[in-house]
């Protein structure tokens, strides 16, 4: 695949026009400039290290794999550079681990806790078997992002805190750490455009509550039993019937899941969906969470950040 083609995958799912994200990441030279910052910090990725402390620490979950992994060890490392309570991350399987990346994990986070996918296949052709859930297992094989669902709180119980790879920690993370020491409501982002795909109209229709507009799941707490799997399988079939389908699926999904719920959204000001470039040069915020153009700054500026300490 050219350099083009590889970064045309990852930046974007499903484009409708290549030639408009060329436009919208500031033409080629900048869009070239954006590939080889991602393939700086995928190697600079390799000389992170996380020694994970012994029980008892305090969970936190990834949804990951190989083409992912750098952009995890950058968001766990961070964390954990920022964090002041010990905390072990579980990385969930997307079904390209193997035994060479599995070795490559545990040598970066010794103690770290790996679910395999052959593991959460078992426990889901138990809780969720297809014949009953059809388009469940249909997304599934399909659209990754509803592993963060699935994969992590199938068959599970208790409160649960998922975090995207593409974040990255600056200060400790105060409201996090007050979650996961008392959960007792749901815990998201504020993002700072309503990211659904899906009418708003049409999801309180269906989940037969009020949708809070702003969530954001790039930190997601919820509680696995709370999860009803049936009225998951009604509304993915819906939605896509009624309203095609979407890279937003997950997220609309989640929101509906909550809907008419108390939950918490984490502070704005320190808990940042598409930081700025002015916010991106000098951190003031907890964290960043860099989604659509934001994920430029990423590459090009931000994880150089989190180095500094190694290399100071």
């Amino acid at each position: 695949m050219s350099v083009i083609g590889k970064v045309a995958y990852h930046f974007y799912f499903r484009p409708r026009s290549w030639f408009n994200n060329i436009s919208k990441f500031g033409g080629i030279t900048n869009i070239l400039k954006i590939e080889n910052g991602r393939n700086a910090m995928t190697n600079a990725a390799q000389q992170l290290f996380v020694n994970v402390p012994a029980a008892p620490a305090t969970d936190i979950y990834f949804l990951t794999g190989k083409k992912y992994w750098a952009l995890t060890a950058f968001c766990m490392y961070s964390l954990t550079e920022a964090s002041t309570i010990p905390l072990r991350p579980i990385f969930i399987d997307d079904g390209s681990f193997d035994e060479g990346f599995i070795k490559k994990i545990k040598s970066q986070f010794p103690g770290c806790i790996i679910k395999l996918s052959a593991e959460i296949e078992l426990i889901i052709s138990q809780k969720l078997p297809a014949d009953k859930y059809p388009c469940l297992h249909k997304k599934r094989s399909v659209y990754p992002h509803i592993k963060k669902l699935i994969d992590v709180h199938i068959g599970a119980a208790g409160w649960k805190m998922v975090l995207d790879s593409d974040m990255l920690f600056f200060k400790p993370p105060i409201e996090i750490y007050n979650w996961l020491n008392n959960p007792e409501q749901p815990f998201f982002l504020y993002d700072p455009i309503t990211s659904y795909h899906y009418s708003l109209s049409l999801m309180e229709e269906l989940a037969g509550n009020k949708i809070n507009p702003n969530i954001n799941v790039g930190a997601a707490g919820l509680k696995s039993e709370d999860i009803d799997w049936d009225k998951l399988e009604c509304w993915v079939k819906t939605l896509e019937e009624k309203q095609g389908t979407s890279y937003l699926l997950e997220q609309a999904l989640t929101a509906m899941l909550v809907a008419g719920k108390e939950i918490i959204i984490a502070d704005k000001a320190e808990y940042i969906v598409m930081p700025d470039k002015k916010e991106v040069q000098n951190p003031t915020g907890v964290l960043h969470h860099y989604v659509a153009q934001s994920k430029e700054y990423y590459f090009t500026i931000s994880w150089k950040h989190i180095l500094k300490p190694i290399n100071a």
